[in-house]
């Protein structure tokens, strides 16, 4: 029997539709590996959402084996590029309708691995961004 391919890459394009038609913007969380090209200074915890909105990217393409687009990041355009099985969820930001995606062990060890190499390769030239939410305050003695 023919192995059929993965639905993913469908599902993925049918709720980014879903949500431009809706007027929602659709974001993605993503498990980031060696093979996924995203600004690795906002990689947290092996992971990063991304905002796949129409006014944040460019040449944007969800295919059946990578999203590839363009997006600004500091006000400087880059070049992204996202395994379709890394994703995790897709999701309207606005109400959090959408759908999560188990990642098979391979993917979430290579994610684990990759988060690792990060920590030990790059420094962190920008300070975390504060979560949106309430204010949380910190004592330091």
């Amino acid at each position: 029997m023919e192995r059929l391919p993965s639905t993913k890459p469908y599902l993925l394009r049918a709720i980014w539709e879903w949500c431009c038609d809706n007027n929602l913007t659709p974001h993605i969380a993503v498990v980031v590996d060696k093979r996924t090209r995203v600004p690795r200074e906002f990689v947290k915890d092996g992971q990063i959402v991304l905002n796949l909105g129409p006014g944040a990217t460019n040449k944007l393409n969800i295919g059946n084996e990578y999203v590839e687009f363009q997006a600004r990041f500091g006000g400087v355009a880059r070049e992204l590029s996202v395994p379709v099985e890394q994703v995790a969820a897709i999701y309207a930001r606005e109400n959090g309708a959408g759908m999560a995606f188990d990642l098979d062990e391979e993917a979430q060890l290579a994610g684990d691995m990759e988060d690792a190499a990060v920590a030990d390769s790059e420094p962190d030239p920008q300070p975390p961004r504060p979560e949106p939410g309430r204010p949380k305050l910190q004592r330091i003695k």
